[in-house]
């Protein structure tokens, strides 16, 4: 039986993935408000240097991918992800109001690294939680609704931004505060429209020893390494906005920066996952990996702030024909009973690869310059896209088995 159409597939989700884009889509606008001015109120208000940017950046997103193979984990022993989803939102929720408070980098680093636990506890049970709802034709849709809605709140978050810094008159900290609002709206809306899928509690497991990790099949570990190749060959998207920065952009409005990339990362998302349900998922990542290497180079040649913005658009394209794909590679190719374990393991692996990329590219940022420093990921980028293309001619590697 063929799969359904992209415009069919989109009216036959179910509510509960509806619900979970919108609830994404809410704390995105919150987080991204706040994250597209974070860079700029480090380097100048607080005066951090760009190593530790990075570093503040890697280690926050790490410690989100650590915290979700425990969450991912604890929902398949519980049978219930709910729970572990609307507590990672209401603790990111929290959070929030120490952004515009915080007098100086610890106090940031402590808030995002709260809020990166959130992140973490939330990331796996949703993404699980999403397999468990929509119909399996209907898998690549699902997840690529759930991140067109997250990539809408991306944009409206910069968005925002400029808005309110032109009417706070560059006032970071006043802005920073309307971020509360909307991450609490996230949490309502999961708390009353989200329902628990009826197969996750009848499907709970006893407790999951580490050595049940090792049930994991094959194909899913050669998933999980090239998402580690991904996340290495891109770094943290607060060099995105300290490269407008850098090439003079005013800083009201270095959060058009993100607003581009996710205006295209949402554009795309959807219609992408849509396609993984039909067609090759490899030649889908190899698209993504080379819209990656153009946004690279271009950003790393941008001589004002109009090619940076371009560069910023290829990105967001990278992220809507990759971010999807992997998810559903992990739903398809994880076993229903581990599958939130899965998806925490994936993240973890993932997480550190984009801690290693952060730390690297603030480095190099020091040392010589940026430029080098978007050269370097338009190499990984490459290298990244032989290894896929490596595993045309084996008969198990994961995308053969997704779809090619």
């Amino acid at each position: 039986m063929s799969s359904p159409t992209g415009s069919v597939a989109f009216c036959a989700l179910p509510a509960g993935i509806w619900a979970l884009g919108l609830g994404s889509m809410f704390m995105d606008i919150s987080s991204e408000l706040i994250h597209s001015l974070l860079p700029v109120f480090m380097a100048t208000v607080l005066g951090a240097s760009m190593v530790t940017i990075g570093i503040v950046e890697g280690v926050a997103e790490a410690t989100a991918a650590i915290t979700k193979v425990f969450s991912g984990a604890l929902s398949d022993y519980l049978g219930k992800r709910k729970f572990l989803l609307v507590l990672g939102y209401a603790l990111a929720a929290f959070t929030k109001p120490v952004f515009p408070l915080a007098t100086s980098i610890e106090w940031v680093f402590a808030a995002r690294f709260v809020d990166r636990i959130g992140k973490g506890i939330r990331g796996a049970p949703r993404d699980a939680l999403v397999a468990d709802i929509a119909p399996p034709q209907l898998r690549g849709a699902g997840y690529g609704l759930r991140q067109a809605l997250d990539s809408v709140g991306g944009f409206i978050g910069p968005l925002l931004a400029v808005a309110f810094m032109v009417w706070f008159a560059n006032d970071i900290r006043a802005v920073m505060w309307v971020a509360v609002v909307p991450a609490f709206i996230a949490v309502a809306l999961l708390v009353l429209y989200v329902h628990e899928h009826a197969r996750v509690g009848a499907e709970a497991q006893a407790p999951l020893p580490v050595a049940d990790v090792k049930r994991l099949p094959r194909r899913y570990w050669l998933v999980v390494l090239l998402g580690a190749v991904f996340s290495l060959a891109r770094f943290s998207e607060a060099f995105l906005v300290l490269r407008a920065q850098d090439l003079g952009l005013a800083i009201g409005y270095v959060p058009l920066m993100l607003i581009v990339m996710n205006v295209f990362y949402a554009a795309l998302a959807y219609p992408a996952g849509a396609a993984a349900d039909r067609v090759s998922l490899r030649t889908l990542l190899l698209i993504g990996l080379a819209l990656l290497i153009a946004a690279d180079l271009v950003l790393a040649a941008a001589a004002s702030p109009l090619l940076a913005f371009v560069g910023a658009a290829l990105w967001g394209l990278h992220m809507a024909f990759t971010q999807g794909l992997l998810a559903k590679l992990v739903a398809d190719t994880a076993p229903v009973e581990l599958r939130g374990t899965a998806f925490g393991v994936f993240n973890l692996v993932s997480g550190g690869a984009l801690l290693l990329a952060s730390v690297i590219a603030g480095a190099l940022w020091t040392a010589f310059g940026a430029s080098t420093t978007f050269l370097a990921g338009a190499a990984f980028a490459a290298l990244a896209g032989f290894g896929l293309l490596a595993y045309r001619a084996r008969p198990q590697a994961p995308m053969h088995q997704a779809g090619t």
